[in-house]
């Protein structure tokens, strides 16, 4: 059974406007100003750091292995996110994995449209590896959009004969651009956040006119996923993109991927990012943690 705090954060959830009825400066907007309410520990440090021109910020716990890396691409729809919006949980991840998180903000669209977010995350995991991160030691992560950027990004590194990292996670990805999962349709009364019409609609913001949906790059669904490093997928089983999850470890596998699929009861959208509030959130990046620490060797810590 979930927390009882699982029922506050979906009243909150639906008590939200409509992504349709605001513009995305105003989305943008109201999810900085989260983050003005939920900040880090006091342990955590944060520096800004310019990766090749891509704004950046190492967010390190104080147990962070300073040869243990997480490279963190937000969530938000290709359209809004941030350093900011997404700095308190890729903390908690940071202390999970007993890692330094290096989390970009890539270009988004409508300024900015595909293939900019996958351009400057290959070039922010291009700058780790160039200034001294071990892909052995590393781990690419992300939620939503940055759920299936991460997987773009491994696609494009492995098509590019670049270093794999030692794994990917991937927390409620966002890959289908045609919205074509069945959940799109049974999860429609239980989801209290994405709404099924707004996902084509931000493929169009994301694409641009004549954009292809099933681009590999843009639709991880019709990418060869072969040669892929280890996968762990989290997904809510109250989501609409709940198939989004298990048609893409499905894919994966098929490919010979190692996939961990973890669809956890009752779940919203991307519900580590409610950590500070829900439990179920803390136990799941707990998994990301002990699930990057497996997978990446211990060093010296700091």
């Amino acid at each position: 059974m979930a927390s009882p705090q699982l029922q506050s954060l979906i009243q909150t959830l639906k008590s939200r406007p409509s992504r349709g009825d605001i513009t995305i400066e105003q989305a943008r907007a109201g999810l900085e100003a989260l983050a003005e309410i939920v900040k880090p520990a006091a342990d955590v440090q944060c520096e800004p750091v310019d990766v090749d021109g891509v704004p950046g910020e190492w967010v390190a716990a104080s147990n962070a292995d300073p040869g243990r890396t997480v490279y963190y691409l937000h969530g938000g729809g290709y359209t809004i996110g941030s350093i900011k919006s997404h700095r308190e949980m890729v903390s908690r991840v940071s202390r999970a994995a007993a890692a330094r998180a290096l989390l970009v903000e890539y270009r988004l669209a409508p300024e900015n449209r595909f293939p900019a977010a996958v351009e400057d995350a290959l070039t922010g995991y291009r700058w780790l590896i160039s200034n001294g991160a071990d892909p052995a030691r590393t781990v690419i992560a992300g939620d939503s959009a940055g759920g299936g950027l991460t997987v773009a990004t491994l696609v494009a590194l492995r098509d590019a004969g670049d270093p794999l990292p030692a794994a990917g996670v991937c927390l409620s990805p966002w890959v289908d651009m045609e919205a074509k999962g069945e959940s799109m349709k049974t999860r429609v009364d239980r989801d209290p956040w994405i709404e099924p019409d707004l996902i084509l609609l931000g493929a169009e913001v994301y694409l641009g006119e004549g954009g292809d949906p099933r681009n590999p790059l843009a639709n991880p669904l019709h990418a060869d996923l072969s040669g892929l490093p280890p996968l762990l997928v989290q997904v809510g089983d109250a989501e609409v993109l709940l198939d989004d999850s298990t048609r893409l470890a499905e894919r994966a596998k098929a490919a010979g991927v190692d996939v961990t699929l973890e669809v956890w009861d009752e779940m919203v959208h991307v519900f580590q990012a409610f950590a500070f509030m829900l439990p179920e959130g803390q136990q799941a990046i707990d998994r990301i943690g002990e699930f990057a620490r497996e997978r990446t060797p211990a060093g010296v810590t700091a």
